[in-house]
């Protein structure tokens, strides 16, 4: 009847069998073990996570100090003081850090070292006497509660080796990629000196994580206002990192 009073919503709006208005004025309480069932998830893939982070202190190298964290869960980060030019002043630029992906077959091999390493609980160190220095270098596991680390100069355990070899190619990997970004915003002539000693480096084997640095790879590249001999060195270290159709251009 046109003027009467409208009805109260039922059930079938508010899903809970009451009128809207006792819906709204209702206070609820969640069951605490809904809150347990939610921390409790949170809490385990937190957990689950696992990490090897590898630092280096060297007073008098370029970077005197870096440290390169791979995880578990797919993600790796990276930070280091390395200068953008040998012998010059720090400058702002020279602070780097890094948030990457790493391959999964490095993150396998990472972790499979540190298990033969025995996630660096106990001595790593040599026992020799009179070694130089190369620099004091820590080795860190961690995997939920549980966390180990190590300090060494120089390690006789093979997979303790592997690991310090892995770890200072990514850092050279990763300086490089750093120093080709400064070069390409702010001195494109000196890409191609820092290009052929990549180059050189990539093909003797030490470089690591190449995949890493494709993006600035791919922006000289791509760039037409970059030197043809430039590109190309470019192009053929993508195509090492498996980021360029080897038919590409030809």
């Amino acid at each position: 009847m046109r003027g009467s009073p409208p009805k109260a919503l039922g059930f079938w709006h508010t899903g809970f069998g009451m009128s809207l208005p006792e819906f709204r004025s209702r206070r609820w309480v969640w069951p605490l073990s809904v809150f347990l069932i939610v921390a409790g998830g949170i809490s385990a893939a937190a957990q689950s996570a696992k990490s090897v982070t590898f630092t280096l202190d060297f007073p008098g190298s370029d970077p005197s100090h870096y440290m390169i964290s791979v995880s578990s869960d797919g993600h790796a980060s990276y930070e280091s003081n390395g200068r953008i030019a040998a012998g010059s002043e720090p400058q702002s630029d020279d602070f780097f850090r890094l948030d990457f992906t790493p391959s999964q077959a490095l993150s396998v091999r990472i972790f499979e070292l540190a298990k033969r390493a025995h996630y660096f609980e106990g001595e790593i160190e040599t026992r020799k006497r009179g070694l130089a220095s190369t620099g004091a270098k820590t080795l860190a596991y961690k995997e939920g509660t549980r966390s180990t680390q190590a300090n060494y100069n120089y390690s006789p355990l093979p997979a303790v080796q592997e690991l310090t070899r892995t770890f200072q190619s990514i850092s050279a990997t990763l300086e490089f990629g750093h120093r080709l970004e400064y070069y390409y915003r702010h001195q494109k002539l000196a890409l191609d000196d820092e290009l052929k000693r990549m180059e050189e480096m990539a093909k003797s084997g030490d470089l690591e994580e190449l995949p890493a640095v494709a993006p600035i790879l791919r922006k000289i590249l791509d760039d037409p206002t970059v030197i043809n001999v430039v590109r190309y060195r470019a192009r053929r270290l993508l195509l090492r990192a498996g980021k360029e159709d080897s038919a590409a251009g030809q």
